[in-house]
């Protein structure tokens, strides 16, 4: 009974991604928490296989791989597709600070909730030294100079650094920083793990 409930609960999370890869990793027996839309909590023990769409599903233990960085990436992947909403944070709709907010939250690292105090956290890095998981901040407003939007790096090569992040006209979407606007848009990267 035990092994169905957590097939169909991957099934579900499988289809509501719209993804036709896992995109989070898993470890086995490990008891996971549903995150409701309206915030309510409850263990995949003590619920029916009826999930909500808008329902995330997280580690009950945010240790559960010896490598966060990568868990976070994971966690965050599972929103690309996710529509624009200002203020959002949850798969009804997010912003780029929500987006990373809430997958930074999920694994016990709490950030500022607006891209412009995250960018005074954690450790500032040259743009050569970009890893996984490093947060990039960009001044989008070309009447304002600060900082107004993040993404979350989720590809760090030479000449090649990619980012998840929340537009207004696309939602979640994962962008290059060689792309031109936002190459010129970059304002600095920091490293918050």
């Amino acid at each position: 009974m035990r092994f169905r409930l957590y097939f169909i609960i991957v099934l579900l999370v499988f289809y509501s991604c719209k993804s036709s890869k896992s995109l989070i990793k898993e470890k086995a027996n490990s008891q996971k928490f549903i995150i409701k839309p309206n915030g309510a909590a409850e263990t995949t023990e003590n619920i029916s296989t009826n999930i909500q769409k808008n329902s995330l599903i997280i580690p009950a233990d945010s240790s559960y791989s010896s490598n966060k960085t990568l868990d976070i990436i994971d966690f965050a992947m599972q929103f690309q597709g996710v529509k624009y909403k200002a203020g959002g944070t949850t798969k009804a709709g997010m912003d780029c600070s929500g987006l990373v907010f809430e997958t930074f939250k999920a694994f016990d690292v709490f950030l500022p909730r607006i891209s412009r105090d995250m960018a005074k956290e954690g450790d500032k890095v040259l743009i050569e030294d970009i890893k996984k998981g490093d947060l990039l901040f960009f001044k989008t407003n070309s009447k304002r100079n600060v900082i107004s939007h993040v993404g979350l790096v989720v590809t760090a090569l030479p000449g090649n650094v990619e980012f998840i992040h929340s537009t207004t006209s696309q939602g979640v979407i994962i962008s290059s920083l060689a792309e031109r606007y936002w190459y010129y848009s970059f304002a600095e990267a920091r490293r918050m793990l």
